[in-house]
């Protein structure tokens, strides 16, 4: 017969051997529910180049406009109507040469008028003057009375001045008679005529004819802030040189180059207030006569050469909250920004002056994967080509 104490003890054997299965299961589970190990990225490969000193051209670009240094005004004189147009439009005139021919008629007339005056005046001064001469021996004689030569002398006097007069109003109508022929005050270029044959002219102000310019030289107009000039001025000094003496280029819209180099030749005395710039003129050689007056151009300023100068590619450079980056990779292969002094522009680079020094490596591309601190695998320009192009040549097919 079976005892109450051997039931149990094969109830909690049963239920030991059910347990250990379980308690298996539920360690092998546990077990799988852990997170595999991630393997650590590889440093981001980025482009880097060495930091040398290179001679480095100077140079700075001013924008303005070109104009001639004579633009001539020709303007009718006297009030009449246009006979003749004798020149063509956009062509060179010479000094002296007729343009316009005025109608003449008018002041021929006055003319004539003139020298008829002139003769009555001249025809009663020697009338004065042989009364004169008639009554001086007389009065000696006491033949007539002082009174009488003195009116003589009086009219003679008169006459004098009425000649004096007459000769004044020949003048004139000459002088007016020949503006009726409209000359080339200077030889330049002549551009549209602004009145036509029959018009009147002259009546009030003087009326415009037409414009001249002379076109060689060409003058060059520019308007550049107080930096830029201290800065010019700054910079010739560093090269030895003085303004007015740099060699100048001239940059036509089209992007060509003026053949023939200009130079400074005046600069204004005073900055205006208005616009805080200040005015400065050059002259270019123009035989061609291919600048006009109007157009606008570039001038670039050759100052010389800095020599020593630490240059990174444009893209190098980080523009953070108004300063400027460098990222640096140091000899360990770690990456850290570094701001720097930015210089002038040359070309696609900039000129670096202070933050770096020779032989220190500047990251140039891949940028966006570099972290402060972080190692990198730095390649050179030559490493980045080797490495792109080893792809593409193991898939070629090789040729039995």
């Amino acid at each position: 017969m079976t005892t109450k104490s051997q039931i149990k003890s094969r109830l909690g054997t049963s239920l030991g051997r059910v347990g250990m299965p379980a308690a298996l299961l539920a360690t092998a589970w546990l077990c799988g529910c852990k997170k595999p190990e991630v393997a650590a990225l590889p440093p981001p490969i980025v482009e880097v180049m060495a930091i040398t000193t290179s001679e480095v051209p100077l140079s700075a670009t001013l924008i303005g406009q070109l104009d001639s240094p004579q633009n001539v005004e020709v303007r009718a004189r006297v009030e009449a109507f246009v006979d003749e147009m004798r020149f063509t439009e956009g062509v060179e005139v010479n000094k002296g040469d007729v343009l316009f021919v005025l109608d003449k008629k008018p002041f021929l007339e006055k003319l004539m008028a003139a020298k008829g005056s002139l003769a009555e005046a001249a025809a009663a001064l020697k009338k004065y003057e042989a009364d004169v001469a008639r009554l001086e021996p007389l009065v000696e004689k006491k033949a007539v009375p002082q009174q009488d030569l003195d009116n003589s002398r009086a009219s003679l006097d008169m006459g004098k001045a009425n000649v004096l007069t007459a000769q004044s109003r020949v003048e004139t109508a000459q002088l007016n008679l020949g503006y009726c022929e409209v000359l080339a005050p200077i030889t330049g270029l002549i551009g549209a005529k602004q009145v036509s044959i029959g018009d009147l002219v002259g009546k009030g102000d003087p009326t415009l004819l037409a414009t001249m310019s002379t076109l060689d030289p060409i003058w060059f107009y520019c308007n550049v802030s107080e930096v830029s000039y201290i800065k010019v001025k700054e910079w010739s000094a560093t090269v030895g040189k003085d303004l007015f003496s740099l060699p100048l280029t001239l940059i036509l819209a089209d992007g060509m180059e003026h053949p023939d180099q200009g130079s400074f030749i005046f600069i204004d005395r005073a900055v205006d207030v208005k616009t805080g710039t200040l005015r400065m003129r050059a002259k270019f050689p123009n035989p061609k006569k291919i600048l006009r007056p109007g157009m606008f151009a570039r001038v670039r300023i050759d100052l010389g050469t800095r020599k020593d100068c630490l240059e990174v590619p444009e893209r190098a450079v980080v523009e953070l909250q108004g300063k400027t980056f460098l990222w640096v990779v140091s000899q360990d292969g770690k990456a850290s920004q570094r701001p720097v002094k930015v210089g002038e522009p040359n070309g696609s680079n900039f000129i670096i002056l202070d933050g770096i020094k020779p032989g220190e490596r500047v990251v140039v591309e891949g940028l966006q994967k570099v972290r402060e601190g972080a190692p990198v695998n730095a390649k050179t320009a030559a490493e980045m080509t080797a490495m792109k192009a080893a792809p593409a040549a193991a898939a070629k097919p090789s040729k039995e």
